[in-house]
């Protein structure tokens, strides 16, 4: 008898540990899938004629899956005969599935931007009707400033008024099968968007570098640079106007922080402010960097800082030309390091030659 109650100990013994080690297993697979379900998100883009919008947003690294609809017209679902008559007022849209890690919102709407005439109302290339008419449409609420300021930036561009409509999701129908994926079937089929487009979408946001970007110790830095480097990135200290390395440069290349090597601004988007500290109109990516309210010296200013290298940049103000989005993101030189086009390549950042051509 004894030794059965010890055989049974153990075989409750056994069990418990594979009922603790299955759970375990099972709470890690709904933490990845609960990280997945937050990484993935969806948007919906009007851009004219749907076979070519998708087939341009599909190219995008980052980018999951995409299926051309129907969106926001009156009644239920709709054939694409009658979505052509306009009478119910669907537009021909593309659902678009993305990871949020891999690409930005805000990058997917720049490259969207590339591929539509927004001050054009209901006509798109040779397709013309409401259903071709331009539109961004969200069913995350937190989108929205994320949209309309992305469309702000877009709106200074132009002196005419936009006719690119943003707004929640009201309704989303799939079109007909022979509809999805139109242009891998039909290589040669009607396209309005202009094919050197498709090629720009597999480049426009490549792969992490495979370069790491990581911050030394402070030790380490105070070691690499010189004092007034480690006084600006560290303790938030500016540099004199018209007397620091890169104000006037204007050679084509890259800016990168002087902590991580990280870059931070391509020299496409620089330009001549007159404040004597390089300017530039944006970052390469805003995830790059880090926006803080600065109330020192008796102002309000917003602070810049990089992100990775956690490094005191400068400041942005929204006094830059109108044409660029109206951004002035004023940075000490101290805070960068320049690599010229040239010096890309042999430095570990071919990756980003591409920025340089856009």
């Amino acid at each position: 008898m004894k030794k059965v109650n010890i055989l049974l100990l153990l075989l409750v013994g056994i069990c418990l540990i594979v009922m603790k080690t299955n759970a375990m297993q099972v709470n890690k697979n709904m933490g990845e899938d609960l990280k997945n379900v937050k990484m993935k998100k969806v948007i919906y883009l009007a851009g004219g004629c749907f076979w070519g919008t998708e087939h341009f947003l599909k190219q995008i690294r980052g980018v999951i899956n995409t299926e051309v609809g129907y969106a926001n017209g009156i009644g239920g679902r709709p054939s694409y005969q009658v979505v052509s008559t306009g009478k119910n007022k669907f537009v021909e849209t593309v659902k678009v599935e993305y990871d949020a890690e891999q690409i930005s919102l805000e990058k997917i709407l720049d490259l969207f931007y590339e591929t539509i005439e927004p001050t054009s109302l209901n006509k798109q290339g040779n397709d013309v009707g409401i259903q071709y008419r331009t539109g961004i449409y969200y069913t995350d609420k937190a989108d929205e400033s994320i949209v309309k300021a992305s469309i702000n930036r877009l709106a200074a561009k132009f002196s005419l008024p936009l006719a690119l409509e943003y707004k929640l999701l009201e309704n989303y129908y799939p079109a007909e099968k022979y509809h999805q994926n139109y242009l891998d079937k039909h290589p040669n089929g009607y396209c309005h968007i202009p094919q050197k487009l498709f090629q720009m979408a597999k480049t426009a946001n490549p792969a992490s570098s495979t370069k790491k970007f990581i911050r030394p110790d402070d030790a380490a830095l105070k070691k690499r640079l010189s004092s007034v480097q480690y006084e600006v990135t560290h303790n938030n200290a500016t540099e004199k106007p018209f007397h620091n390395e890169y104000w006037n440069e204007f050679r084509e290349g890259i800016y990168v922080d002087i902590i991580t090597g990280e870059p931070l601004f391509v020299s496409i988007d620089k330009f001549d402010s007159g404040c004597g500290w390089p300017s530039f109109s944006k970052p390469i990516d805003k995830s790059l960097i880090v926006e803080k309210t600065d109330r020192s010296h008796g102002m309000v200013r917003t602070e810049i800082r990089s992100k990775t290298g956690d490094s005191h940049l400068g400041h942005v103000f929204n006094d830059g030309p109108v044409d660029k989005g109206g951004m002035r993101y004023c940075v000490n030189s101290a805070a960068l390091r320049f690599i010229p086009k040239e010096k890309m390549k042999e430095e570990g950042y071919e990756n980003y030659i591409f920025l340089l051509n856009k």
